[in-house]
């Protein structure tokens, strides 16, 4: 009953990797891969993949050399590879972009260099390879049908 058993809850520190962001700084350089829930600010360089589920800002010297997933980046610095997106990849005047890169939205500032195949999905409804047929023809007959079946059918007197 009076035992010492009687101690406060444990209080486990979490952090929540959604609201912490990343920050790699200037002068910092990372060889290999980065995986994160969080969002990410690119002040240095980083050859290898950088995946997350947040938004990745590369500042002016910031620098990637290698895969980026994610789903929003804003662009002042360089970026060589392949470049996956799910939402809209923003480039600054700054920004130097090459490689292959695909994405919902893409919003360029004039001055910014964007080298690249890109591929945006989402956005653009896929054109029919026919013209559509006008359907007034159809109705014509429909009604012409009708007008047929209504005159063939006996009157009731009541």
């Amino acid at each position: 009953m009076f035992s010492s058993d009687n101690k406060k809850p444990k209080q486990t520190t979490t952090m929540e990797t959604s609201t912490q962001q990343n920050i790699i700084a200037k002068g910092t350089k990372i060889v290999g891969d980065i995986a994160s829930e969080g969002p990410f600010r690119i002040d240095g360089t980083v050859e290898g993949n950088v995946k997350t589920s947040g938004k990745v800002v590369i500042g002016k010297s910031g620098f990637i050399k290698g895969t980026l997933q994610g789903e929003n980046a804003d662009f002042e610095g360089k970026f060589s590879g392949k470049l996956i997106l799910s939402g809209t990849l923003s480039l600054k005047t700054t920004a130097h972009i090459e490689g292959e890169v695909h994405t919902s939205k893409l919003a360029v500032e004039p001055g910014a260099t964007f080298n690249a195949t890109c591929s945006m999905k989402g956005t653009v409804k896929a054109l029919p390879n026919e013209p559509v047929k006008p359907k007034q023809p159809e109705q014509q007959q429909v009604k012409a049908t009708q007008a047929t079946q209504a005159s063939q059918r006996p009157e009731r007197q009541a």
